[in-house]
């Protein structure tokens, strides 16, 4: 069926088709619907989360269950299989939601899903996805094949979305991937159609796109003021320093011995230092706008606070541009997004002031080494740098409004 835009107050009663999608999700209207189009609203987008409970899937839990349009079908969790999100997550119990179970007890045909969240760790989620996406000539695949690894999910129907929040698609080069990761890129024949879902700047791929790869967190908070920059040539892309500090749930939930209470407590320390897997995929991005290579400085810090990441970008300015110059590129490009603030001259972005919402804060200032600047960007690393970049993803995949199951303020104090 066909997604359908939100209607502004210019032209209600009016539907504008945007994009193809597996079932409409909702349709807006105040007046001049029809009863057809009233139908279609109360249908929901059938959504599944692939990796449910870990920080990033509970987020994602968190969020959609405030979401008018979607239903949530399906929460996987190996580890956790059994279990209702409320014992894993008990801030998420007393909800209608349906049990975790492993990979392999999903009865894929039957789910009839439009929407599938990937929040598993990089390198399983290129197979998974591989099979989510499998070509088999069928318009909804009615079998499940399971000879191959890759054939895991093809059960379910062709034009399905898979909105992936591990590292896996973000890339556009196998080489660099399996240079930075390790190991071979296992599905290389995807990897040419999956978009990068820096919201912001990809809206128009995204809406036509079955597979939407979510930036990292760090890549978000640092591209978001730069990127404008560079593609304007205000900046020189040839000296940015970008050191970014965020707190310990951008590590995952596994146990790990570093992520232990006083092993981060009561200090900070810098790790991945000149080899963060971020640094490529910025470089990526920036190479984008700027039309040529971009070599940056990135150094990621560990702070004790559970989540957020502050972002503070060192740069050289171009020619005779001005700090000024900057601070009017960035309030132009954002004027009109919802979750992207350039705040007041000399205030300062803070990480408690987005802390459990999809805002995006930017402060420039002036250094007091004449020709540079800096600037500072803050955001929640699970929902802006996550979980929340995601549902935008998906809002705008849909034809739905971006705000759509977003709209929470951060959390403060």
């Amino acid at each position: 069926m066909l997604c359908y835009a939100a209607l502004t107050a210019e032209r209600v009663g009016l539907i504008t088709k945007v994009s193809n999608c597996s079932r409409n999700a909702v349709v807006f209207a105040e007046r001049g619907g029809s009863a057809k189009d009233k139908k279609m609203a109360d249908k929901k987008l059938r959504v599944g989360i692939l990796g449910a409970s870990g920080y990033s899937g509970g987020e994602l839990v968190r969020l959609l269950l405030l979401h008018p349009s979607v239903e949530i079908v399906l929460l996987t969790a190996d580890r956790k299989a059994g279990k209702h999100m409320g014992e894993v997550f008990p801030h998420l119990a007393g909800h209608n939601l349906p049990f975790l179970i492993s990979m392999d007890e999903v009865e894929w045909p039957g789910l009839d899903l439009d929407i599938v969240f990937c929040a598993l760790p990089h390198g399983t989620t290129q197979e998974i996805v591989k099979g989510l996406l499998h070509a088999t000539g069928h318009g909804v695949v009615d079998e499940l094949i399971v000879e191959q690894q890759q054939d895991i999910v093809a059960g379910l129907k062709s034009n399905v979305r898979v909105i992936d929040l591990s590292a896996d698609f973000r890339l556009t080069s196998t080489d660099t991937y399996a240079e930075w990761y390790g190991h071979e890129h296992y599905a290389p024949e995807l990897q040419t159609e999956a978009v990068y879902g820096l919201s912001e700047f990809s809206r128009y791929q995204i809406k036509d796109s079955r597979l939407i790869a979510c930036p990292g967190c760090y890549p978000t908070g640092a591209l978001l003021p730069l990127v404008p920059l560079v593609a304007a040539g205000l900046i020189d892309p040839d000296d940015l320093i970008i050191d970014s500090k965020s707190g310990v749930t951008g590590a995952g939930r596994g146990a790990n011995e570093a992520l232990l209470f006083a092993e981060v407590s009561e200090g900070v320390h810098a790790y991945g230092i000149a080899k963060h897997r971020h640094g490529p995929e910025m470089e990526q991005e920036l190479s984008k706008a700027r039309g040529a290579p971009v070599a940056i400085t990135f150094t990621p810090h560990l702070i004790p606070m559970n989540r957020g990441i502050l972002t503070t970008a060192y740069m050289r300015l171009s020619a005779a541009n001005t700090v000024a110059d900057l601070r009017a590129e960035l309030e132009k490009r954002y004027k009109d997004e919802p979750f992207v603030t350039v705040v007041p001259e000399g205030i300062a972005p803070s990480t408690r002031h987005v802390r459990g919402s999809n805002h995006c804060l930017i402060g420039i200032f002036e250094d007091r080494v004449q020709g540079r600047a800096i600037i500072i960007s803050a955001i929640d690393n699970l929902v802006k740098g996550a979980s929340g970049q995601a549902v935008q993803n998906m809002n705008i995949a849909c034809g739905l409004p971006e705000t759509l199951g977003l709209e929470q303020l951060a959390v403060f104090p």
